[in-house]
């Protein structure tokens, strides 16, 4: 049986981590909508939000496609909360999904660490982007807004979708929560069978 499989499980919980960031998302419109009030394109630094779906669900999961299905889930339930950015939502959900499986992807999805997830927030960042320019009028911007654009959202990006999201998913497997959503491996059935006989002894 290929490990890698996403089990209906997995797909399951992918998908109660999307309905919950779908509200996070809806909620963080208006924010970023405020950040953005002074100008200077600070609300990038905010962006990465909209890719830690992905990031926190493929460092929970571990495994191929589940961050693709984190945000283009999370996006369409953005989308049915009421999203003023309408169904174009769904596209950008999709490429920044893509994004993020491909930083996965680069290490055969064997590397779920920090710099990996930081790595698909950046390719996440990128795809936004390539998305603002037909969508966004950012080709109508002067050449240091859009520098700015491009830093600030690839920078928060790291800081969101990298960092927050490994130390969210850190604090849940101290938890022990994270291990409910993992299949049961032979090293666990070694580890309880040794268990059991130090207890026998």
């Amino acid at each position: 049986m290929n490990k890698n499989r996403l089990r209906l499980t997995d797909m399951i919980v992918t998908i109660l981590i999307s309905v919950v960031f779908a509200v996070v998302y809806r909620l963080w419109t208006p924010i970023t909508d405020l950040v953005s009030l002074p100008g200077l394109q600070a609300d990038q630094l905010l962006y990465g939000m909209w890719f830690i779906a992905g990031t926190i669900a493929a460092l929970l999961i571990k495994k191929p496609g589940v961050a693709l299905l984190a945000e283009t889930a999370a996006a369409s339930g953005e989308f049915f909360a009421g999203s003023p950015y309408g169904p174009l939502l769904l596209l950008y959900g999709a490429l920044q999904g893509l994004g993020i499986e491909l930083a996965f992807a680069l290490f055969k999805y064997r590397v779920y660490t920090v710099w990996t997830a930081s790595l698909g927030a950046v390719f996440a960042s990128l795809a936004s982007l390539g998305l603002d320019y037909f969508n966004a009028y950012l080709s109508d911007l002067t050449t240091w807004n859009i520098t700015l654009r491009v830093v600030f959202r690839t920078l928060g990006s790291i800081i969101i979708a990298g960092f927050l999201a490994s130390a969210l998913v850190r604090a849940l497997e101290k938890t022990g929560v994270s291990t409910l959503l993992r299949p049961v491996s032979q090293a666990d059935y070694d580890l309880f069978a040794s268990k059991r006989s130090k207890k026998d002894e």
